[in-house]
């Protein structure tokens, strides 16, 4: 089974613009040991800085949808939840199997 990533759109509030990262910083930790969850970052738009992206790496597909559908998936990141960008501009989240890669 091929690695999956996943990624997920934030978009911090005018009156808040470290929210996000405030988010990201207090969920990392609980995620680490998750299995399957090899990695994850914090991008940031570097042309709409309240816009992020939460980009994370699994083993596998079936990794990753063992842990959304766990019961400490929602618990975990909940921190983060209010700031998804739900405009309506792209999908708010995404999940994609790797199909190549170079090194």
């Amino acid at each position: 089974m091929s690695a999956a990533r996943v990624l997920i759109f934030y978009r911090a509030p005018d009156d808040d613009p470290d929210a996000v990262e405030r988010g990201y910083h207090e969920v990392s930790p609980q995620m680490k040991g998750t299995p399957g969850l090899t990695r994850n970052e914090l991008l940031q738009d570097v042309n709409d800085t309240r816009s992020y992206v939460v980009w994370s790496e699994w083993e596998s597909l079936a990794a990753f949808q063992a842990w959304e559908s766990g019961p400490n998936h929602r618990g975990r990141t909940s921190p983060l939840r209010p700031y998804q960008d739900r405009s309506g501009e792209r999908p708010h989240y995404g999940v994609f199997a790797v199909k190549a890669a170079y090194q």
